[in-house]
């Protein structure tokens, strides 16, 4: 069914209303991550999450079984998003919230990478010189040679590769797990080993922090629906590229909340990985292109949340799966 334009704006602006949320979430775990562990951060933010979280749960209507249709991928894929959220959360702790963001947004590049030997996708001429200009981006941002090489960037780089990898994954057995299972299982698995951390690294946290926790699971739940609507009222190719706003966001609020300055190899890289990100979704948004449009069809966000994202109940195959974050 064909979507009028004044739907599709509203869309598109629904899009950019949920990355702005997103950004200031970002904000949040930055500020904690300065005082606080990122076990700690993901353990309060997952915990404050579940009571908001059942909201969602109790309108799964299905009444199958909670057992994993593929227990395996199911198995990797939480593994790789308790890893995704403490690595994502230590960046942001410790890098520029703009070079973080760079480095996150390859996630892109990577899925069209990960999904030749996942999906079975072929990538021509044109996608992949488009993911090996983005990944030269990536190299600017960086400066090997030139600028020190950090923990945290690392942890940026792993980020980026696990959440490539779970995007890949859900956009394999999205279609077939509740959702339920897909929201429940990384929220257990980020609580018990987040917990378990806990012991080693707690810091008492005064009531403001712990209600920036929360408000850090509430931003992700209100940012996470605004961005299924979107989806819902615009072609994935007008509102994917929109997680690209973010980082018109991190460069303001680094100036006025951390006096962060944007360097000018984060510019010129995060401008060369953003072009060549949005040509691949344009790419596969063409008709013959490709048979699986992994960009398109497993999408999020490319920084994670504390909360996964579930493809909501009922929804089209167009509707968004995880994130992310």
């Amino acid at each position: 069914m064909a979507v009028d334009k004044a739907t599709q704006l509203r869309g598109v602006a629904l899009a950019l209303a949920s990355f702005a949320i997103y950004a200031t979430h970002d904000v949040l775990i930055k500020y904690l991550g300065g005082i606080y562990s990122p076990f700690q951060i993901v353990f309060f933010s997952v915990l404050f999450g579940f009571p908001m979280m059942a909201l969602f749960l109790i309108r799964d209507a299905q009444g199958s079984s909670l057992r994993a249709v593929h227990p395996v991928w199911m198995a990797l894929r939480t593994a790789i998003i308790v890893v995704n959220a403490a690595t994502a959360f230590y960046a942001f702790a410790v890098l520029p919230l703009a070079q973080t963001y760079a480095i996150l947004f390859a996630a892109p590049l990577l899925i069209t990478l990960l999904a030749i030997p996942m999906l079975g996708e072929r990538v021509g001429l044109r996608r992949g010189a488009a993911v090996g200009i983005g990944l030269c981006g990536v190299l600017i941002v960086l400066q090997p040679g030139v600028t020190d090489f950090n923990l945290g960037h690392l942890a940026a780089l792993v980020a980026a590769v696990c959440s490539a990898m779970n995007a890949v994954i859900m956009r394999k057995i999205g279609g077939a797990e509740r959702a339920v299972v897909l929201l429940l299982y990384p929220m257990i698995a980020n609580v018990v080993v987040m917990g378990a951390a806990l012991p080693f690294v707690y810091r008492p946290m005064p009531g403001q922090d712990l209600l920036a926790a929360a408000v850090i699971a509430a931003f992700a739940l209100i940012a996470t629906w605004l961005l299924i609507l979107a989806y819902r009222m615009a072609p994935a190719a007008k509102v994917a590229p929109m997680q690209y706003s973010q980082i018109i966001w991190a460069t303001l609020f680094g100036a006025l909340f951390f006096n962060e300055a944007l360097a000018w190899s984060t510019a010129i890289g995060t401008a060369v990985i953003v072009a060549s990100g949005i040509y691949i979704v344009f790419r596969e948004d063409r008709g013959g292109v490709s048979a699986t449009t992994p960009v398109l069809r497993s999408r999020g966000r490319a920084v994670p949340s504390p909360l996964p994202t579930p493809t909501p109940a009922g929804a089209p195959d167009t509707s968004p799966t995880e994130t992310a974050r």
